[in-house]
C-alpha cells in the first residue's frame, strides 16, 4: 500500500520529464539553426545593408543627393553588422524554428485540431512577410520622403543694391542636409520592419481565437472604442517619436482590427452551419 503513491508518483513524472527533455531538444536545435543563419548572414551583411539603405537611397536620389551614411563612432560599423546578421538570422531561421516548435505541440493534437490549426499556421509567415513587405516598400519610402522635406539649402551672403544706392548686405542663411548615422538609419528601418510584421498577425490571432470561442465578432465590435485607444498608445510605443508614423500604424491597425471582426463572423457563421447540419443548433439561433 506505501508502494502504490510513490508508483503513482513515477507514472505521472515520467511522461513530463519525456516532455522537458523533448522541449530542451527543439530549443537547442532553434538555436543552433538561429546561430548559423546568423553567422552566414554576417558574411554577407553588405549585401543585405545595400537591400536595406534601398529605401532612403531612393528618396535621396529623388532629390539629386548622394546616398551616404555616416558612422558616428568607431565601432558603430561592426555593430551595424552585428544587427543585420542578427535580424537576418531570425528571418532565415524562423521556418525552422516554427516547425520545432510544431513537433512538440502537434502530438498533443487531435487530428481535427491539427487541420484547424495548420491554416493559421501556414497565415501566420504569410501575414507577416506581407506586413514587412507593406512597411519596407510602403511605410518607410513615405516616412523617409516626409522627414527629409525638411532640409533646406544654404546660402551665402552677398552685397546687393539697397534703395537708397547703397550697397547692403543679405543675411545667411544656414543649410539642412541629411547626413544620417548608420546604426541610426538601420534600428529606424528594421523597428518599422518588425513592427507592421507584427501587427499584421492581428487578422490571424483573432480569428484563430474567435474559431476557439475564445471571442466574438459582437464582443470585438463592442470594444472598439477602447481597441482604438489601445492600438493609439501601442503606436505610439513601437514608432518613432512622430506624429506622421503613429498616424501610419494606427490606420493600418485599426483596418485590421476591422477585417478581424468580418473573418471572426465569418467563422461564427460556418460553425453555426455545421451545428445546424447536425441539428444541435436551431434555425432561428446564431443568426445575430
Amino acid at each position: 500500500m506505501k508502494g502504490e503513491p510513490a508508483d503513482d508518483i513515477d507514472d505521472t513524472s515520467a511522461p513530463l520529464i519525456e516532455h522537458l527533455i523533448e522541449l530542451r531538444t527543439r530549443l537547442i536545435r532553434a538555436l543552433l539553426a538561429f546561430v548559423v543563419a546568423m553567422i552566414v548572414c554576417f558574411t554577407v551583411w553588405n549585401p543585405i545593408f545595400n537591400f536595406l539603405t534601398q529605401p532612403i537611397c531612393n528618396a535621396l536620389a529623388e532629390r539629386g543627393q548622394d546616398c551616404g551614411l555616416v558612422l558616428i563612432k568607431l565601432q558603430e560599423g561592426f555593430f551595424v553588422a552585428v544587427r543585420i546578421s542578427f535580424f537576418g538570422g531570425f528571418v532565415l531561421s524562423f521556418p525552422y524554428i516554427a516547425m520545432q516548435l510544431w513537433r512538440f505541440v502537434a502530438p498533443g493534437l487531435y487530428r481535427s485540431e491539427k487541420r484547424a490549426f495548420m491554416p493559421f499556421l501556414v497565415a501566420s509567415p504569410v501575414m507577416f512577410l506581407l506586413g514587412a513587405a507593406f512597411a519596407f516598400y510602403g511605410a518607410t519610402p513615405l516616412a523617409f520622403d516626409f522627414f527629409l522635406g525638411f532640409q533646406q539649402p544654404g546660402l551665402l551672403a552677398s552685397g546687393l543694391p539697397a534703395a537708397d544706392g547703397e550697397v547692403g548686405q543679405a543675411l545667411a542663411t544656414a543649410g539642412i542636409t541629411f547626413q544620417g548615422s548608420v546604426e541610426e538609419y538601420l534600428a529606424l528601418t528594421t523597428k518599422f520592419i518588425i513592427a507592421f510584421g507584427l501587427c499584421f498577425q492581428l487578422p490571424v490571432l483573432l480569428t484563430l481565437m474567435g474559431k476557439a470561442g475564445l471571442v466574438s465578432a459582437a464582443g470585438l465590435a463592442s470594444v472598439r472604442r477602447y481597441a482604438i485607444v489601445g492600438i493609439m498608445v501601442l503606436a505610439a510605443i513601437v514608432t518613432p517619436p512622430d506624429v506622421f508614423s503613429q498616424v501610419m500604424l494606427f490606420s493600418v491597425i485599426y483596418s485590421l482590427y476591422e477585417v478581424s471582426i468580418l473573418l471572426v463572423r465569418r467563422v461564427e457563421r460556418k460553425r453555426n452551419e455545421e451545428l445546424r447540419a447536425q441539428g444541435l443548433l436551431d434555425e432561428d439561433e446564431g443568426t445575430a
